[in-house]
């Protein structure tokens, strides 16, 4: 009788995350090239995700939970493009938001979600919907990408570099060799859009700037799960953890971004 097969070996962390990794960048990346409902509707339902992995770091619990997500989503839900957009009455809906959950569950860290999930999502769908002479698609791909590559270049320097740790208190794994590689993997990403799809050069200026406010924003993540005793934020994504473990740098990059975008626009505005 012959021997049984040995059973096939699962498969590795870094394929894993690998394989995971490249299909949430073509969902990503779908969704910001078709715009409009599309984009909006992802960014509504990775709020509404991200804002049940708020309250699970934050302690909160039940209707607590639930009753932050329901009022996370209402000013998600009023920067639909059938609604008001994204514009200053979403970033009013989302202090009210704030301040409803404090008023109900007397837990001020539980409410600042709502700043935290709202924030950022409504400066993803303002720079994706600029036209004319701003690129609204050249500009969001910049922007997801600069994060992106600034967590790529980050993990491979860091893994191929080692060295002195960045931030050991807070997360031992990373190292200033890791936040050098991400940094110039980010700048040399602005340059090329600059070259090739003519972005602005006070955006590719910035994306160094931007990659150190992404690794900045890993580590106050992982300060959160320091605090919860938690390794991951979530468990929804395979090999990644939660949503906010991949989204941790997109939240300050995201309306620094806008700014920076934004501000000819504004300008334009104010003083026209």
């Amino acid at each position: 009788m012959s021997e049984a097969p040995p059973a096939l070996k699962p498969p590795s962390d870094l394929v894993q995350r690998t394989l995971a990794g490249v299909a949430m960048i073509v969902v990503a990346l779908v969704a910001v090239g078709l715009g409009g409902f599309a984009f909006w509707l992802l960014c509504a339902v990775i709020g509404v995700v991200m804002m049940a992995e708020w309250a699970d770091l934050t302690g909160a619990r039940g209707s607590e939970k639930r009753l932050a997500m329901f009022a996370a989503f209402v000013p998600l839900a009023i920067m639909a493009p059938v609604a008001a957009g994204p514009w200053f009455l979403a970033l009013g809906l989302i202090a009210a938001a704030f301040f409803f959950i404090v008023i109900v569950t007397r837990k001020p860290w539980l409410a600042s979600g709502a700043f935290y999930v709202g924030v950022p999502i409504l400066a993803l769908l303002l720079v994706r919907e600029q036209q004319g002479w701003i690129d609204g698609l050249i500009c969001t791909v910049w922007l997801l990408a600069t994060v992106w590559l600034t967590d790529i270049g980050a993990y491979f320097a860091g893994r191929a570099i080692g060295g002195p740790r960045l931030a050991p208190a807070i997360s031992p794994a990373k190292t200033w060799a890791g936040l050098a590689g991400g940094v110039v993997a980010a700048s040399l990403w602005g340059v090329l859009l600059h070259w090739t799809e003519g972005l602005a050069l006070r955006l590719t200026l910035a994306t160094p700037a931007l990659a150190v406010a992404a690794q900045a924003g890993d580590l106050f993540e992982s300060w959160l799960k320091r605090r919860a005793g938690v390794k991951d934020s979530g468990n929804l994504l395979p090999g990644h953890g939660g949503v906010l473990d991949r989204l941790d740098g997109l939240v300050p990059v995201a309306p620094l971004a806008a700014a920076l975008v934004l501000f000819p626009v504004a300008w334009q505005r104010l003083f026209a």
